[in-house]
């Protein structure tokens, strides 16, 4: 049973980063700098915190690192110390077949996460209908989150009736929506406005690549004698890990202007520069193969991390992708948080 408060603020809409790992030159956990990416995100004013999802690196799930549980219990321990508010949303990663899906649902709730995002990558031999019959079993465990994961970083092309099912479900919540495709973002969205529970199924967009338009669009479809509506409310991205508190600002302004009748140009402008900025961070030229490094070299710039290092060698900035970033920082100033985690850097890193 999702709790209340936190059902209200998911519907609402919310802003939300997708944590990254902290690793020591060693490529062991660097729990200081893990603790302080946590800290960072309650104090920039984050409506909730996604762990254990493909930023924080599906690997660790993986038995030579066995990191999972580590790091899922370090963000709630920082949590629970910030004493946020009721309706801060908790969102860890389950992944992987059936039954370890189950193991990592078991243990979220355990530890008091909310809700439980459901990543369908990896199993791109699994078909729908097993999907389905998998989502039904986590959910009888935890609250899910659906997660329409792009193809790039290993998920898989689902169908408009597989996410209509999904929508049926009663103890899904909310769809993040990520497979960087206009034509399959609709395909979602339509999908959840003809469920059942359409008005119960928050939409959250993870298309790193179109935030902001992702945020000012209302979807219309005609469902039986009925138009229904329905906004991608909120995000849960790993772009938002990085710049955060910017973010957090930007997000509230998008949300005064959704209802109204004009949208300022100035944010479609806004809304490009964060896309030029995402592609520097994310690096599709290379089908995304540095996003993680690119995450945490932003990170390591702001001294939040020691290094950009992933825990799989192969996972690095790609060739000129440093000088990217180096390129957005210096073209949009105004998108960085530099002095508000310079300012408390050294409180997020006290004990």
């Amino acid at each position: 049973m999702l709790k209340q408060e936190v059902k209200k603020s998911l519907l609402k809409g919310a802003m939300i980063p997708a944590h990254p790992l902290a690793l020591t030159v060693d490529r062991q956990l660097d729990e200081a700098s893990q603790r302080a990416l946590t800290r960072y995100y309650i104090e920039a004013g984050v409506g909730g915190v996604a762990v254990g999802v493909h930023t924080t690196q599906f690997e660790i799930r993986d038995p030579q690192f066995n990191l999972y549980e580590k790091v899922l219990t370090l963000a709630m321990e920082e949590i629970t110390k910030a004493k946020v508010s009721d309706s801060f949303i908790k969102i860890g990663g389950i992944s992987g077949p059936t039954e370890q899906a189950i193991e990592e649902a078991t243990f979220l709730k355990r530890i008091d996460y909310d809700l439980g995002l459901l990543s369908m990558g990896g199993l791109q031999d699994v078909s729908e209908d097993e999907l389905i019959a998998r989502t039904k079993k986590v959910s009888e465990i935890i609250p899910v989150i659906g997660f329409y994961l792009q193809p790039a970083v290993g998920g898989k092309v689902l169908s408009y009736d597989f996410w209509k099912e999904i929508a049926n479900i009663s103890n899904v919540h909310a769809i993040k929506i990520a497979p960087f495709n206009r034509y399959q973002t609709i395909d979602v969205i339509r999908a959840v406005c003809n469920s059942d529970r359409n008005e119960e199924i928050a939409i959250y967009t993870g298309n790193d690549d179109n935030i902001v338009n992702d945020l000012l669009t209302t979807y219309k479809f005609r469902v039986g004698d009925k138009k229904i509506t329905k906004q991608i409310v909120g995000g849960l991205l790993g772009h938002w890990s990085v710049w955060t508190k910017t973010a957090v600002e930007i997000f509230g302004k998008i949300s005064t202007y959704k209802s109204a009748e004009q949208i300022p140009s100035e944010l479609l402008t806004l809304g490009q520069e964060i896309t030029d900025a995402n592609a520097a961070f994310f690096d599709p030229n290379n089908q995304f193969k540095g996003s993680i490094a690119g995450i945490n070299e932003v990170l390591k710039r702001q001294g939040l991390l020691q290094g950009n290092w992933c825990l799989l060698d192969k996972e690095k900035l790609s060739p000129n992708q440093f000088e990217e970033i180096d390129r957005v920082y210096a073209e949009y100033p105004h998108l960085n948080d530099d002095a508000f985690v310079k300012d408390n850097l050294k409180k997020w890193f006290s004990n």
